[in-house]
């Protein structure tokens, strides 16, 4: 042990520990070296994993796949809703039973669209790819893709109209429709005189002519049928077909719709007291036809008046078999609703009108009055003579 009190071992161990802290000086070589850089730590062996590395990849493109997608619609929806190329306004004719790819072709053929993907895209997003209608389009300057597309599915297409006057036989409906350059087929049969209601009817390019007559059909029996509904109580009128018969006379008497009440009131007396109805386009309707009234019939000849006729209602009682003519609204609600009146005569005036008797020496006075209209007209206009119009020249006797 030595003075301090420690052993020898002590010493021997604290003389170690200080060699282990004792710095050795370095060369001057050594010195000037830079320190050695710490080694990265090891990857982890998970993310070296190929699943990892394959699912990082399809995450990435997932991604990237989205924003090309949005900016696609993006681009898409922008195309489709913009001003369109078309310059000026253009009617196209899209084909019953085009398809989506057919009608996308004949817009860009036609310079409606500029891009017939784009315009196909769109509606089929939309889901109108199968309500797209057929039809005539008429398109304005400008017009874009959406409305194209709005046009279509809504069949906003270009209408087209035919009139026919009141009064005018089957045959000529018929003969107006097979003119008609926009109409399509043909019409086998003429319909039942009485049968069509006259009016103006629209039309969209594509349909049929048959289609016309069936619209007329249906629009006659509906409206007979309201007006039937309404008819006056006391009527010698015993059935719809009756009321058209009476109706069409009362047309062919007068084109004044303040008149007809009171004309369809005049034969209305004559039923009730059994009087023949003497009515001048009965004989002309019996003699001639659908056709009586293609040409200038001014004046019925009295070798016309004692023809045998089953429609000449001079020689027969009561309506003749049929009607002579298509009666128009207006006319068939006259009968249903006829002036309350004692006229049991009527003969044109001279001014487009009827004068109106109760008994027959003031009808021959009125007919005295309307012949020297006559005959003054026809001294002040000798080359364009007039002789009431088409031969409605009213009841007389």
């Amino acid at each position: 042990m030595s003075e301090n009190g420690k052993s020898d071992t002590d010493l021997s161990q604290g003389a170690e520990d200080a060699a282990d802290f004792r710095v050795n000086p370095k060369s001057p070589r050594e010195a000037i070296q830079p320190e050695p850089v710490p080694a990265p730590p090891a990857r982890s062996r998970h993310v070296r994993n190929p699943v990892v590395v394959f699912v990082n990849f399809l995450l990435t493109v997932a991604v990237l796949g989205v924003i090309a997608v949005g900016v696609g619609l993006y681009w898409g929806k922008t195309e489709f809703d913009r001003q369109g190329p078309l310059a000026e306004r253009k009617t196209v004719i899209i084909a019953s039973g085009s398809g989506l790819n057919s009608i996308a072709a004949t817009l860009e053929a036609n310079g409606v669209i500029d891009d017939g993907l784009v315009f196909k895209t769109g509606v089929w997003i939309y889901k109108n790819a199968g309500n797209l209608k057929a039809g005539e389009y008429a398109f304005a300057p400008g017009v874009s893709m959406q409305e194209v597309m709005k046009d279509l599915v809504e069949g906003k297409a270009v209408y087209h109209a035919v009139t026919f006057p009141e009064g005018w036989t089957s045959a000529q409906i018929v003969e107006r429709l097979r003119s008609d350059p926009i109409l399509l087929g043909e019409i086998e049969d003429i319909p039942d005189e009485g049968s069509l209601l006259p009016d103006t009817y629209s039309f969209t390019r594509g349909t049929t002519r048959q289609q016309i007559v069936n619209q007329m059909k249906r629009a006659q029996d509906k409206a007979l049928t309201e007006i039937w509904a309404r008819r006056s109580d006391d009527l010698p009128i015993k059935s719809p077909e009756e009321l058209v018969i009476l109706a069409s006379i009362v047309e062919k008497e007068t084109a004044r719709a303040d008149e007809r009440p009171r004309v369809a009131g005049v034969f209305v007396n004559r039923l009730n007291r059994g009087m023949r109805l003497q009515s001048d386009p009965t004989i002309l309707y019996g003699l001639h036809g659908g056709n009586a009234w293609k040409e200038d019939r001014s004046a019925i000849k009295q070798s016309e008046l004692n023809a045998d006729n089953p429609y000449n209602t001079y020689q027969i009682a009561g309506l003749p078999p049929g009607p002579i003519g298509n009666p128009g609204r207006a006319a068939m609600e006259a009968v249903a609703s006829p002036s309350r009146t004692k006229d049991l005569y009527f003969v044109a005036d001279g001014s487009g009108g009827h004068s109106f008797a109760e008994t027959y020496e003031q009808h021959q006075r009125n007919v005295r009055r309307w012949r020297e209209v006559e005959r003054e007209k026809r001294a002040q206009e000798a080359e364009e003579a007039e002789n009431g119009g088409d031969g409605q020249n009213g009841t007389s006797q």
